[in-house]
């Protein structure tokens, strides 16, 4: 190829091979790298069934969650990444993380918070994002006893409890205007401290979700 386009002569493919046998000529093949065979094995897919199936109607506190990541973009066109996880039966925000970087740490973080909330039989809803998809998260839940559900992939409904919550912050929350981390970090947090605590909902029998918490309980 490299002949063929520089030099400008004509390869016959099958003559360099016969010529190759007549004199026992040996053409040295490049080894595959190990490393590259490792990162493409290491993003091979770990999808997992959709066990949630858009029942989204959970008669009991901390027993089904769903999960999801939003970008968040200010005025100077700076990103910034919202973990956030969602109990289906009380609509609370049991968990959240906020970082510069849309990685697998940040990710946990916010699951990891909404454990505290959790009954001994958890389920947790997720799209098919690479986070999730990822051994080091689906250990994470293995270890700690968190059956895994999926969305099917491109279907944006089969996690709509997480998609609205994030849909309602973006049109009652000023997340535009920050200068750092911290500072939406803060404006988030207010929200979400409003959103469970402040914010009736006509799903919850017109109660906020920490008020139906009690209310299940």
């Amino acid at each position: 190829m490299h002949i063929e386009r520089h030099e400008g002569v004509k390869i016959n493919l099958k003559r360099i091979a016969r010529v190759k046998r007549k004199y026992n000529l040996i053409t040295q093949k490049r080894k595959k790298s190990k490393l590259r065979i490792s990162a493409i094995k290491s993003t091979e897919n770990r999808t997992c069934e959709n066990v949630l199936q858009q029942n989204f109607k959970v008669d009991k506190p901390g027993e089904v969650y769903s999960t999801d990541v939003t970008y968040l973009i200010n005025k100077n066109g700076t990103r910034a990444y919202l973990s956030s996880v969602k109990d289906l039966c009380t609509k609370e925000i049991v968990g959240f993380s906020v970082s510069g970087t849309n990685d697998l740490e940040f990710v946990i973080n916010s699951v990891n918070e909404s454990l505290e909330y959790a009954s001994g039989n958890l389920l947790i809803h997720s799209d098919q994002g690479f986070q999730y998809t990822s051994a080091a998260y689906q250990n994470f839940l293995k270890s700690n006893g968190v059956q895994q559900s999926m969305s099917r992939k491109g279907n944006c409904l089969d996690n709509a409890p997480i998609e609205s919550f994030f849909g309602h912050m973006k049109d009652e929350c000023d997340v535009k205007n920050w200068k750092n981390l911290g500072e939406l970090r803060r404006k988030i947090k207010d929200y979400i401290k409003y959103y469970n605590e402040k914010r009736p909902q006509w799903g919850l029998k017109r109660k906020t979700p920490v008020e139906y918490r009690s209310f299940v309980s």
